[in-house]
């Protein structure tokens, strides 16, 4: 019996001093898990030979207890993608991670380094010619799953390539792009796809770091994160204005270092992300218009370096589309942009065209700058459009007779229809509102619309010419009449193939249509409601009867 207890003794003692000695080993670790350089909530963290598991919290800090002498690695996973810390055993009580190998905060460059521990920075030629087995064996079953689009099969394999060999092939990005676009597409909910979105944007970053190309990566980078961001969920306007932000700065640093290599589609985008930061107020028109200039500037130059490229002439357009819908390319903010740079461009045609059409869209003909710009590219290059330009520099001074002159070249020049239906549009406008000569301003809108048959305002011109010409057609008050009815057709014409124009429309056959005769005087001209109707003398023309 005393044997006995001597031994429970023992083996009691024995036992304390294990657990004291158990208890030595364990060391707790702190830390903070970061993706993109800031604290990442929501990451699992968990070490090798422990039970234990800490989900970051908001401001992305773990804790953790574990036995550093059986410790050998502390696994970090969000959603579905997870990565590996191997430890040495010389790491203090503090171990920050960078989830997606950016630097980590106040630990400059190392703090992504140190995070990417057994990186191999061979190329996919050199790996192979070492024959490294690991490398062509995942790279191998990644590749093949990626080919036949089972993007699901493929991830494993393709993140333990991503993450050990970052440098073996710029393909790796590619198809990580790809993969992770085809799961913020098939996410059921904001979290979820904001997490991949995170993802895709630190796998652009990573480009970068391993292959440079930061101009064109870049540009990739925020097509991508506005196309993801605001795509599809309902956001606040300060987490909007929070996104577009973040693109704009990408996609300025990207067009910087493109120059005329920009992707027509970047600039697009750019000019839109311009558009609405200037509308919450975030931007100045002189930024906007001097924005635009630059992406014109652009496109011009690739329009004009290969004419057959189909995408740099769409890119000008949805700029140009943006911008005249801005509401910052007004008159005001375009003479403020222009008239600093007149001397610099006056010696350029293109970029005097180019002005001069900005200040046209805008109907900032009447500006000094209008007029001086005109003027120097009809020295530089008398053509149609400059001739054009001259002929409004001069109804603008009142200078009928020289106006007439200018618009006559202008047509004369001009081959396209369109131009040349806007052409005869402002001649005969001008020559019906400064002449009051009805029959020839008539003539020069016919023109108009045989160039360009669906010109709302000219229709609406034809009839304002004819309700304006009642009082002088005819012998008597019921031929004066007759011709409301036929400015009427052509205020209706107007709005039919010019829905913008249906209000100021329907104004004029609101005005016109009181002059209509009554039944009782159609009764005693014999004529009924309904029939039609022949004008003669210089107008010619045929139209319906109509009781007011």
């Amino acid at each position: 019996m005393k044997s006995f207890l001597i031994k429970t003794k023992v083996l009691t003692t024995i036992l304390a001093v294990a657990m004291s000695i158990s208890a030595f080993a364990q060391k707790e670790i702190t830390g903070t898990v970061y993706r993109e350089g800031k604290p990442a909530a929501g990451i699992t963290v968990e070490a090798h030979k422990s039970s234990e598991m800490f989900m970051t919290s908001f401001d992305g800090k773990y804790k953790l207890t574990i036995d550093p002498e059986k410790c050998k690695y502390l696994k970090f996973t969000f959603i579905d993608e997870s990565k590996k810390l191997d430890l040495t055993g010389s790491e203090g009580n503090v171990i920050n991670f960078s989830f997606d190998g950016t630097p980590i905060p106040g630990e400059g460059d190392g703090g992504g380094d140190a995070a990417e521990v057994g990186v191999d920075l061979r190329t996919s030629q050199e790996l192979v010619k070492a024959n490294d087995t690991e490398f062509m064996s995942q790279f191998t079953l990644y590749d093949q799953f990626y080919k036949q689009k089972d993007y699901k099969s493929a991830l494993p394999h393709w993140r333990k390539v991503y993450n050990k060999y970052p440098k073996s092939s710029s393909n790796l990005y590619i198809h990580g792009v790809n993969m992770y676009s085809a799961k913020i597409e098939a996410a059921t909910d904001k979290a979820t796809k904001d997490a991949y979105i995170d993802t895709l944007m630190s796998i652009y970053d990573r480009r970068i770091k391993y292959f440079d190309q930061k101009g064109f990566v870049l540009g990739r980078k925020a097509t991508d994160y506005v196309k993801y961001k605001l795509g599809g969920d309902e956001i606040s306007e300060d987490e909007r204005k929070a996104v577009l932000k973040k693109a704009f700065a990408d996609l300025q640093e990207s067009i910087k270092l493109q120059g005329d290599d920009a992707e027509p589609a970047v600039m697009v985008i750019d000019m839109q992300v311009i558009k609405s930061l200037f509308l919450m107020g975030e931007l100045t028109k002189e930024q906007v218009v001097g924005n635009y200039g630059s992406l014109s500037r652009i496109t011009d130059t690739q329009i004009a370096k290969d004419p057959k490229d189909e995408k740099a002439p769409v890119a000008k357009a949805e700029i140009d589309k943006a911008f005249q819908t801005s509401g910052a390319a007004d008159c005001e903010a375009l003479i403020a942009y222009y008239e600093p740079k007149f001397d610099e461009i006056s010696g350029d045609i293109d970029a005097m065209k180019k002005m001069l059409r900005a200040l046209d869209r805008q109907d900032c003909t009447e500006s000094e700058l209008f007029a001086k710009a005109s003027e120097k590219l009809y020295e530089m290059e008398p053509s149609a459009e400059a001739a054009f330009n001259m002929a409004r520099l001069f109804v603008k001074r009142d200078e009928f007779d020289r106006a007439k002159e200018y618009y006559q070249k202008a047509i004369s020049a001009e081959t396209d229809k369109e131009l040349l239906g806007k052409y005869y549009y402002e001649l005969a406008f001008f020559t019906y509102a400064k002449e009051r000569a009805y029959s020839k301003a008539r003539d020069y809108a016919r023109k108009s619309l045989e160039n360009d048959p669906n010109s709302g305002r000219t229709l609406l011109l034809m009839g304002d010419i004819y309700a304006q010409a009642a009082r002088t057609y005819g012998e008597n008050d019921f031929d004066h009449t007759t011709v409301y009815w036929l400015a009427v057709d052509y205020y209706q014409k107007a709005k039919r193939v010019d829905p913008d124009l249906t209000a100021k429309a329907n104004e004029q056959i609101a005005t016109y249509r009181v002059y209509f005769p009554d039944k009782e005087t159609l009764f005693f001209q014999g004529q009924q409601d309904g029939q039609s109707y022949k004008l003669g003398g210089w107008i010619n023309e045929t139209t319906t009867i109509r009781a007011k």
